[in-house]
């Protein structure tokens, strides 16, 4: 059943195959069973459990409330949950209960929706492998996959099985191992530059990044707010399509949103691709790039053209100076959102009471780890009053030209573009480690933060396993606000491709056995 689609599950629900508390129950029993990845920080037992009750109470009386209705979910916790502690993963927010909910919450509580907790992430949302929070790294359900673990058996010889475990990629790392692991159906990630795509290709799950100002920012704690978007994550295309249907829409507390009223997104099976013209940046084929991604990344462009697709080489010339202007951008807007942590109204307060000055600073100095305080101090840098036209001005007028390069591209006939999401597989903690935040920040958001700059969306596909077992993911990027034709065309690939399910019973037995023992 946990391995079911939404719609599927909806199903069983309705004809009373299982209830929504047997459903919430098991999912809970596994969160419990694979708490050693460390995919969330805070489990809302009570809460999920009365949810459900109340879900069981229409199931009874046929008055279900959609497909989300007795459905478990998980959100990123960098998402406002009234009475639920809010954490950002900073020792800054460690015991906040913020009094609302977002917008994107209530929404898939109003749908029935039952929370079964709030995942963990790199402190703040700053990072891409989930291991900068200050609750420790989540580990990817993949290190103790059957697929993984066999072909490790084949290499291994007496190393220690355990010190190997692989990164989720991040920052919404927890909410793509929380449904990798089938511990809900869907979850709420984040995207300021990838964060949603970069941990599902990693995980092997389905990561969507909306239209910025399709779904509504109020109550994501901001990082960035001209680049952030909340994200989903799924196991398939379609259930994402039902959750972006029910997000979807303008909400009165965030100005960016859409105006329009949104239809539901209902996917098309396309059954003819012949109509399609597919875009292959040239810019993408960088030489950091895994040899088996991007073998993959062209079988991928041979499929849709034998498919009868048009498929051509695109060019996106601004991309080389995305990177750096993206550090820009992103890290002074961070300074300016940062500095609502101050101590006085919310979240941590050191006990220095000198002056007003030397507790902002304590306070500062305790709440936020090395990766936020030095995003802080460029982003200041570069809005000091002798840099500000240099670094700040110059930054938003060669986003302008990375968005035009999208515009021009699709403007040309192109219907989506297809990329790599990230680099390779996912690779050891071990490894990842070797190098800092920024380091890996900068190398594992090439192919996603464009985007972001752009607001266009985009969706992570898994496509096949690489040799060592381990999933691979793919990238389209569509026009701003075509999310449904998106979709629609990455349902078609999913089909074609029939990515493997991940194997994780032993995994659970193991760990299990392992406890017992100890």
């Amino acid at each position: 059943m946990l391995g079911r689609t939404l719609r599927e599950v909806s199903a069983a629900l309705k004809q009373g195959q299982i209830t929504p508390t047997e459903l919430c129950q098991k999912c809970l029993s596994l969160i419990k069973k694979t708490k050693f990845l460390n995919a969330y920080i805070t489990v809302s037992e009570e809460v999920a459990l009365k949810q459900a009750e109340e879900s069981e109470k229409r199931y009874k009386k046929d008055h279900s409330l959609g497909y989300l209705d007795g459905i478990p979910v998980a959100v990123k916790d960098n998402f406002s949950t009234s009475g639920i502690e809010t954490t950002c993963a900073s020792n800054m927010l460690k015991g906040y209960v913020p009094p609302y909910n977002a917008t994107v919450v209530q929404k898939l509580l109003d749908q029935g929706a039952l929370l079964m907790g709030k995942t963990n992430l790199d402190e703040f949302a700053m990072g891409s492998g989930s291991t900068d929070g200050v609750f420790g790294p989540v580990k990817n359900p993949w290190s103790y996959s059957k697929q993984y673990r066999e072909k490790r058996k084949q290499k291994l010889h007496g190393e220690n099985e355990d010190s190997h475990w692989l990164i989720t990629g991040g920052s919404s790392g927890g909410s793509a191992a929380a449904v990798s692991a089938f511990t809900c159906f869907a979850a709420l990630g984040s995207d300021t530059g990838g964060s949603t795509r970069n941990p599902a290709a990693n995980c092997g799950v389905v990561g969507l990044k909306p239209s910025y100002g399709l779904v509504s920012r109020h109550g994501l704690i901001p990082l960035v707010n001209s680049m952030d978007v909340p994200g989903i994550f799924t196991r398939c295309v379609d259930d994402a399509a039902i959750v972006l249907g029910i997000l979807a829409g303008h909400d009165p507390k965030d100005s960016t949103t859409i105006q329009d009223p949104i239809k539901p997104f209902m996917l098309p099976n396309l059954t003819d691709v012949s109509k399609l013209c597919i875009g292959i940046p040239k810019e993408y084929l960088v030489p950091e790039l895994s040899s088996e991604v991007q073998s993959l990344w062209f079988k991928a462009a041979n499929l849709f053209e034998s498919g009868g697709a048009k498929v051509i080489e695109v060019s996106l010339p601004h991309t080389s100076y995305s990177s750096v202007c993206y550090q820009v951008l992103c890290t002074s807007e961070v300074a300016s959102n940062m500095a609502r942590f101050d101590g006085l109204e919310y979240g941590h307060r050191c006990d220095i009471d000198v002056s007003t000055e030397a507790m902002y600073a304590a306070t500062r100095q305790e709440g936020f780890n090395d990766v936020v305080k030095g995003r802080i101090l460029a982003g200041n840098f570069f809005l000091l009053k002798e840099n500000y036209e240099n670094y700040f001005i110059k930054a938003q007028k060669v986003r302008r030209l990375i968005a035009n390069d999208f515009v021009n591209v699709f403007n040309s006939g192109v219907d989506v573009l297809l990329t790599p999401t990230i680099l390779s597989e996912a690779i050891p903690y071990v490894e990842f480690i070797k190098e800092d935040n920024r380091t890996r920040s900068a190398q594992n958001d090439i192919f996603t933060q464009a985007v972001n700059m752009a607001g266009l969306p985009a969706v992570s596909v898994p496509v096949a396993l690489s040799e060592q077992g381990l999933p691979l993911g793919l990238q389209f990027i569509g026009r701003a606000f075509c999310d449904q034709q998106l979709l629609t065309i990455a349902k078609w690939f999913e089909k074609q491709v029939q990515f493997p399910v991940i194997q994780l019973q032993e995994l659970i037995d193991d760990h299990q056995s392992f406890k017992m023992k100890s």
